[in-house]
């Protein structure tokens, strides 16, 4: 299967899930939905594998390390406060090790690669790309923070966000951003920029 062929069927699965996801949870039926969340991330991180014409072992090897590096950060916020602020997951995310969700760092790593797409081609430096790539990774987090507490993914001490979080997050996105750009591991096609745009109108709709 051509290659354009292949990204146009997964971006169609990608609307098709999102679209029923999104009506679901604004049913009666919102819990059932939200149980689904893991699946969810799952589900989206393969159409985003998928999608990809290189399967280098460098590529392989830095969706790995996003992927822990973002559990190592989460857990070092959850269990010290030292980053992001003092908050806690709930159940919504599914298996947690040492009280952090393991989907967790697959979350990172779908933000990651799908925020430098947007960048990965302007005719800039990498740096500047990075720290494009990492602020539109921290207006997205912005969008799901209300959507989050109020599905039970995570909670903040006295239910107020700090500043903090996002200024812990713009570092740390701009870190994997540069990291990935600069090793030549996100590709720029209608699935990786695709799956950005579905999750920014997703949770703007999920925050009405």
């Amino acid at each position: 299967m051509r290659a354009a062929k292949k990204q146009n069927i997964l971006l169609l699965v990608l609307i098709i899930f999102y679209t029923v996801g999104l009506i679901g949870l604004h049913t009666t039926s919102r819990m059932s939905f939200l149980a689904l969340t893991p699946f969810n991330l799952l589900l989206s991180f393969a159409c985003l594998y998928l999608s990809f014409t290189n399967y280098s072992a460098k590529k392989h090897v830095d969706i790995l390390l996003i992927g822990v590096s973002g559990y190592v950060v989460e857990w070092i916020g959850v269990h010290t406060s030292l980053l992001f602020g003092h908050y806690q997951y709930g159940t919504v995310l599914g298996f947690k090790l040492d009280e952090i969700p393991l989907i967790i760092g697959l979350n990172w790593v779908l933000l990651t690669f799908t925020s430098t797409a947007i960048v990965n081609k302007w005719q800039i430096p990498t740096l500047l790309k990075a720290l494009i790539a990492g602020a539109l990774m921290t207006v997205l987090d912005w969008i799901i923070e209300p959507v989050a507490i109020r599905s039970g993914f995570w909670s903040w001490q006295d239910g107020i966000i700090p500043l903090y979080n996002y200024i812990c997050w713009m570092i740390f996105s701009s870190v994997f951003c540069y990291w990935v750009l600069s090793r030549k591991s996100v590709e720029t096609n209608k699935v990786t920029v695709g799956l950005f745009m579905i999750l920014v109108i997703f949770f703007a709709i999920l925050n009405r």
